[in-house]
């Protein structure tokens, strides 16, 4: 008898005890989600727009400077992977540059980069700067295709407000990551006035390029971007803008281009010159569709002799042929070595062959004419 009470008491203690624990387990969790309350309200509130700045739009799209790897010493890392609020967490001050407000277009590695998406974000980037209440937009992308994403966007934007493309070398968990940084310059070109009218930009490394210029010529280091032939349009320091040069190609509102009602875009590829290649693949490429093709040329886009006798049956059967080059710098020059006129051919002139990929499947859009194009190529 006497050990059933102790039990019953024991029992009854244990259950005070437990409902004890439990009221103070549930009035910490009230006080906790007080606090994060009370912390939420605090960010939304130096958050709120400051009627005395600009409004600047970021449209992520992935890449290294959204990625995230498992060791902050480590090269690799999955591109992607984290949301365009965590990357305008990481950089606060930019808050204090412009009013933001993200949105997510896309979430790849741009090694993984589509024309689907180039023509969704060209889409979305014309749709958001016809709002008022927009002075300019930051892209965040991979740098395995920046280059490209910012030339097709140069040639399809309609509107001079700013916009600017970023990206990182380093993934956001990488010791010394270089977004926030970039990220933050973009912001402040973004917002600067003196940034209109100047096309589509790349903001990396504390250099401001041309999105028709610029390309990655480094496969790790962070001061990859460059333009061998006209170097950066200017420099971002200390929060300022400084300018040293314009673009004098036709950009933005002054093309021709519009994809607005375009869902897919012609097909282009690309062939590598190289010392005794097989011309076979010319046949390869015509005989899959495709509209146009750019040799990346030896030298002065100078074509192997019997490559250069595929490309004339190409040619003629109507398939739009540029001799662009692998030379870092430089023009390649109409009716130089090559005889283009023979050989139904247009040039590149200084774009390198990535470029004028993006520029021959945009050109296709309005004509197959060869003359037409190789306008377009002296044009843009």
């Amino acid at each position: 008898m006497l050990r059933s009470s102790f039990f019953v008491y024991g029992f009854m203690l244990a259950c005070s005890a437990g409902m004890l624990t439990s009221s103070e387990a549930q009035a910490q969790k009230k006080k906790n989600q007080r606090a994060e309350t009370t912390k939420a309200e605090a960010i939304d509130r130096s958050w709120e727009k400051n009627k005395n700045l600009p409004n600047i739009v970021i449209l992520a799209t992935g890449g290294t400077i959204a990625g995230a790897g498992t060791s902050s010493v480590s090269a690799g890392y999955t591109a992607g992977k984290l949301p365009i609020e965590d990357l305008l967490n990481a950089v606060p001050e930019a808050r204090k540059v412009a009013n933001l407000e993200g949105e997510q277009v896309a979430s790849v590695g741009s090694q993984a980069m589509t024309d689907s998406v180039w023509l969704k974000l060209a889409k979305r980037v014309n749709q958001i700067l016809q709002r008022a209440d927009v002075d300019g937009i930051v892209i965040t992308h991979g740098t395995d295709t920046q280059g490209e994403t910012a030339f097709f966007l140069d040639l399809t934007v309609k509107s001079n407000k700013p916009v600017v493309v970023v990206g990182a070398m380093r993934s956001a968990t990488a010791i010394s990551a270089d977004g926030p940084k970039n990220l933050y310059d973009a912001v402040v070109i973004a917002a600067s006035k003196s940034s209109e009218g100047r096309g589509v930009m790349v903001a990396m490394n504390e250099e401001i390029f041309s999105g028709r210029d610029v390309t990655k010529t480094n496969t790790t280091s962070t001061a990859t971007f460059q333009a061998p032939n006209t170097g950066p349009l200017g420099y971002i320091y200390d929060g300022k803008v400084a300018w040293y040069h314009n673009t004098i190609r036709k950009h933005t509102t002054q093309t021709v281009f519009d994809v607005s009602n375009v869902n897919e875009l012609p097909k282009v590829d690309i062939l590598y010159g190289y010392s005794n290649p097989d011309p076979n693949l010319v046949d390869c490429l015509m005989s899959d569709g495709t509209k146009g093709i750019v040799i990346a040329g030896v030298g002065n886009g100078n074509l192997y002799p019997t490559v250069e006798a595929k490309v004339k049956q190409a040619t003629a059967r109507g398939i739009v042929v540029v001799r662009a080059s692998r030379a870092v710098s430089g023009r390649v020059t109409l009716d130089g070595e090559t005889d283009d006129k023979a050989l139904g051919t247009i040039v590149s002139d200084d774009l390198n062959p990535e470029k004028s990929r993006v520029l021959l499947q945009l050109a296709l859009l309005k004509t197959s004419s060869p003359a037409q194009i190789q306008q377009y190529f002296f044009e843009y």
